[in-house]
């Protein structure tokens, strides 16, 4: 095998682990952003409090999807919450920035309600284009032996 040959191949090799990394990621993001703008926007809150709900939720779900197969491999609460910290925080506040400030953006996209299209497109949109930014930033952080890199000591 050539040195391009090589090269090329830890590239892509860094890409996929990136977008594995972001997906993982989004899921947890996903899960807590959409939960949060349904109870905040339910119970009627106001922007500001319905972001803050939805950014708690992501670090939470964020955090815990990292931590399952870390404590599966044997790692003790306090140490696989150190994982989740190292491997996702940066990945998730990148992710919550981009997604959170595409919504606010989106003229009545936070006031439209659950009833509404404008509402789901704005936030399906949020989270595909968190994905997009964010999987460069895993890229860089895996390649320096941060990030989800931190993660590949516990996968079996």
């Amino acid at each position: 095998m050539s040195e391009h040959q090589h090269s090329h191949e830890m590239t892509d090799s860094l890409w996929r682990q990136a977008i594995s990394a972001t997906l993982h990621c989004l899921t947890g993001c996903a899960i807590g952003e959409v939960l949060g703008m349904v109870v905040g926007t339910a119970l009627g809150w106001g922007n500001l409090a319905t972001v803050v709900l939805s950014v708690a939720l992501a670090f939470v779900f964020g955090y815990s999807l990292t931590m399952r197969p870390v404590l599966r491999a044997g790692l003790p609460l306090a140490a696989a919450l150190g994982v989740a910290f190292a491997s996702d925080t940066v990945s998730i506040s990148v992710m919550e920035v981009v997604d959170n400030a595409f919504v606010v953006t989106i003229p009545g996209a936070m006031e439209a309600g659950l009833a509404s299209g404008l509402f789901w497109a704005t936030l399906a949109a949020s989270l595909v284009i968190a994905f997009v930014v964010t999987v460069p930033v895993n890229r860089w952080l895996i390649a320096r032996g941060r990030g989800h890199a931190v993660m590949h000591a516990y996968h079996h």
